[in-house]
């Protein structure tokens, strides 16, 4: 097979998306590298540890918030700062991974300025969803977003499927799958609510993309004033 001389080898990923796992893996790798000394001297092996108690969301600190009616700065940044936090160099590297998959189908199809609205309108109603838990663990890591970029490119597959006339309800196939798997490890190991925070980000990410795709609200309020 002949390709045109000028073609890349590989699709070239939005530059919105690569920034983003850009980020990820890069205070990803600060961490690691300062753990085992490389940079940082010997202070840096707390870094990760001043991250979480700074970034990471807290159920008790929003519950905290929404009792007294305080909203400081230092606190409603949780809601956005957890995606880029992790916990190990693994727990990074499946985020980016997932992150750059799901992000190049949504950023492609509905442009740069929608995807980091599903992003970030996905961490953010991850993060409430797990503040109403009783669970004093912390929520980090990029999966609420990233789920929310899944839930975005379920409904473009089941825009698409519908107009092709198959079942739309695989579309929602690789949400199933991942959740199956989720429940096995937490059956198994173990695990933290997280799986709720990642859910509601499909939702958010699903919801959103009906308006946020091209002629979405148009077509939702046609539907509206049929019924």
């Amino acid at each position: 097979m002949v390709h045109p001389h000028n073609e890349p080898p590989l699709n070239p990923l939005p530059p919105v998306v690569m920034a983003l796992a850009i980020v990820i893996v890069g205070i990803e790798a600060v961490f690691s590298l300062g753990a085992y000394g490389v940079v940082g001297g010997a202070s840096a092996v707390g870094w990760r540890l001043d991250a979480l108690e700074r970034f990471a969301f807290s159920a008790p600190v929003m519950q905290w918030m929404l009792g007294t009616g305080q909203f400081p700065p230092e606190h409603l940044v949780r809601f956005v700062s957890y995606p880029f936090i992790h916990g190990s160099f693994t727990h990074a590297m499946f985020a980016a991974v997932m992150l750059l998959a799901m992000g190049k189908m949504v950023a492609e199809a509905l442009g740069p300025v929608r995807f980091v609205a599903i992003f970030f309108a996905s961490s953010i109603m991850g993060a409430l969803a797990y503040g109403f838990l009783d669970t004093r663990f912390p929520l980090i890591g990029a999966f609420p977003p990233v789920y929310g970029l899944i839930g975005g490119f379920t409904y473009l597959l089941w825009l698409r499927l519908g107009q092709v006339g198959a079942q739309q309800i695989r579309a929602f196939s690789l949400i199933g799958m991942l959740l199956a798997v989720q429940l096995v490890f937490g059956l198994i190991f173990g695990g933290t609510l997280d799986w709720v925070a990642d859910l509601a980000g499909f939702v958010t990410g699903f919801l959103l993309s009906i308006v946020l795709v091209p002629g979405g609200w148009a077509r939702l309020l046609s539907r509206l004033r049929r019924d």
